[in-house]
């Protein structure tokens, strides 16, 4: 059998990877995304990210989760919504919609586990979209009684 160590060069590889997924998904630099960067939803923020337009607190990035459920954010033209919302087969989350035409769908990856909602948008135009999922309450299980309850999932974002 050939043994098999764990050299520097791989242990170095293995920490840049991981250091290059958590940028990925940082909003400000601190290592925080979605509702815990204050900019990314607060125009009257006192520290926007590095990522804000100066004067008008909106945003060229933007990462959403289901906390996030009923906040509005502001996207700089050009900018970008990406959202996970993380469902279970047994309740899956729908596609996410966007109204209006102020975003577009752009790709956002592939869903790994079933019953997640992945999206991304790009801001094409100024004004104001609905983001929206849905999903059941309850799980199906066919041997027992279906409650037909949703629980829907919406965020505002306005592009400036």
């Amino acid at each position: 059998m050939r043994r098999t160590t764990f050299r520097r060069t791989t242990a170095a590889a293995v920490t840049a990877a991981a250091l290059s997924l958590v940028a990925c998904g940082t909003q400000d630099g601190t290592g925080t995304s979605g509702s815990g960067s204050p900019s990314a939803f607060s125009p009257t923020s006192s520290a926007p990210s590095p990522s804000a337009t100066p004067g008008d607190g909106c945003v060229r990035h933007v990462q959403l989760t289901e906390d996030d459920d009923g906040a509005t954010v502001c996207l700089v033209r050009g900018g970008d919504v990406r959202l996970t919302l993380d469902g279970t087969s047994e309740r899956p989350w729908s596609p996410v919609e966007a109204s209006g035409d102020v975003l577009e769908p752009v790709n956002a990856g592939i869903v790994i586990l079933p019953g997640d909602a992945v999206a991304a948008f790009r801001a094409v135009a100024p004004g104001t979209a609905r983001l929206t999922s849905a999903r059941p309450v309850c799980a199906s299980q066919s041997q027992h009684a279906h409650c037909h309850a949703l629980r829907s999932w919406s965020v505002t974002v306005t592009v400036r």
